[in-house]
Parts: C-alpha cells; structure tokens; sequence
C-alpha cells in the first residue's frame, strides 16, 4: 500500500474525526465528549494554523479515503512556552502495520528539529502499547500521569515531552 502525503483539503476535519472516531469509540468507548472535542479543537488549531510553525498532515491511500494524520501545534514552541504539541496522530485500521505511523511521526519531528524547536510534548493515556513505543523510539519520555480525564472516559492520562536537544537528527 503506497500514501500520500498532504496538507488541508475540504471535508478533512469530518475525515480526522472520523478516523478517531472508529478506533476510539470502538476500542475505549468513547463518545460525544470525546468527538466534540476533536472536532472543535481541531477547528480552532486550523483556522490558526501558521504553516512556517505549525504543521497539517494527513495520508492517504490508494482509495483516497484518510488513513493517518498528524498534527504539530507550534505556537508556545519556544521557550518559555510549553513546547510544540504533537496532536491528532492517529492511523486507521487499514494503514496500521504498515510503517505509515513511524513515517508520520518521523515527519513531524524532523519539522520541529527544521523549526528549532526546544521540545515536544503530547498527552495521551494509559494501554496504548503501540503508540506508546513509537513516541519512546523518537525520544518521548513519560513526565506525568493522572486521573484526571478530559476525555471523560475513565482512562489515566499521561504527558510525553521530548527534549530536542537530547535527541539524535
């Protein structure tokens, strides 16, 4: 299976909602909160969003349909900000084993190591093993966890940061 990469095109926000939607509502129960707050904060990042900063990338594949997308939020980047938020990584099921998340994830760092970013970070929760392993081997550490939930889900979520300087190119 061979993806395209690319930025913004019409309809992409319901794509990405979407494509969360299927494996989290699926897999963890999620629901209108969690759809809500994709879609609206998904909205919000890209009515802002400042291509020599931030970054907007989605694949597809051969069909066209979306099957991975990531997102970097350059705005606090820079210190004494929190850093660049790494956000909305997600590959669909058909894309998953194919190496398209490393690619993805790979992608973006090598934008925030382009931009001279300080840092990354990310929140997420516990149990996702896969993910989990691909923030590790790009140098995501584990920072905090919490039972805090905004997700209103019931998970334990968790922040990665990576500290550029602390990483190979």
């Amino acid at each position: 299976m061979t993806f395209v990469l690319e930025g913004y095109r019409p309809g992409v926000i319901a794509d990405i909602v979407a494509l969360h939607m299927d494996y989290y509502a699926r897999e963890w129960e999620f629901g209108a909160a969690f759809e809500t707050k994709v879609a609206g904060e998904l909205a919000q990042f890209l009515a802002r969003c400042d291509t020599d900063r931030d970054l907007f990338l989605c694949a597809r594949g051969d069909d066209g349909e979306l099957a991975g997308t990531i997102t970097l939020d350059g705005a606090d980047a820079q210190p004494p900000g929190e850093g660049a938020h790494l956000r909305w990584f997600m590959v669909g099921d058909t894309a998953r084993g194919t190496g398209l998340g490393r690619h993805l994830l790979e992608c973006a760092m090598a934008h925030c190591r382009d931009r001279q970013f300080a840092s990354v970070y990310l929140t997420t929760f516990a149990g996702l093993d896969a993910a989990r392993h691909l923030y590790e081997a790009v140098g995501f550490e584990l920072v905090a966890e919490s039972d805090d939930d905004q997700w209103q889900s019931g998970v334990r979520e968790q922040k990665f940061v990576c500290n550029l300087s602390d990483t190979r190119p």
